[in-house]
């Protein structure tokens, strides 16, 4: 499920995927194929971990690399963004992905 939240916009966020739904910050930008994709991955990491978990392993990764970095660079270095990333362009990635394929970015 899409949705469009105008409160995104104020925290500087584009999208966020809080499964099982992908939220959009503007109407606009639902049309953008990488931006989807990469919430789509992150949907799926969310249900390889069952959800909870997901969020707590994203929390602990963002603080322990926040120790040392600011706020984008540790976000941007959190496993679970390394692959949404990288793969974000890639529109036929979930069709092939691998179970706990985020685990190959802690060698990146």
């Amino acid at each position: 499920m899409v949705v469009t939240f105008r409160l995104l916009k104020s925290l500087n966020v584009e999208a966020i995927a809080l499964f099982p739904v992908i939220i959009f910050q503007g109407k606009a930008l639902r049309n953008q194929n990488a931006l989807l994709n990469h919430e789509r991955i992150h949907l799926k990491q969310q249900l390889e971990l069952l959800v909870i978990p997901f969020y707590i392993w994203y929390i602990i990764e963002y603080l322990f690399l926040r120790r040392n970095r600011n706020h984008k660079d540790a976000y941007r270095n959190i496993v679970f963004e390394k692959e949404a990333y990288s793969k974000e362009n890639d529109l036929h990635f979930l069709e092939t992905r691998s179970f706990w394929n985020f685990l190959n970015y802690y060698r990146c």
